[in-house]
């Protein structure tokens, strides 16, 4: 795995491994331009954690993600207090690559 210092030098690190695509999470799926990949239908295959040096609402992850599709990407979003809201499916997916 690698090592990054902030969640662009990952986004930007990921990008040059081929994790060309953007993610969006939405309650119960993943979407990819019109694309909808719900919790079994793709891999996280890279996690990393950014937490805010003063303020709780700078916690972020980075995930590097690849759907059954083949489609490489990376997914950015919040955790603790500005985590947004999932269904449970896709909390338990994400949430386990979080300890």
């Amino acid at each position: 795995m690698y090592t990054y210092d902030t969640v662009s030098a990952a986004v930007d690190g990921l990008r040059q491994r081929g994790y060309k695509m953007d993610f969006n999470l939405s309650e119960n799926c993943l979407i990819c331009h019109d694309d909808k990949f719900n919790a079994g239908d793709f891999e996280i295959t890279e996690f990393y954690r950014f937490e805010g040096d003063t303020d709780p609402a700078d916690e972020a992850a980075v995930y590097a993600i690849e759907s059954n599709k083949g489609l490489k990407g990376v997914l950015v979003t919040g955790y603790g207090p500005s985590a947004e809201g999932m269904g449970p499916e896709m909390a338990k997916k994400l949430l386990m690559h979080k300890h």
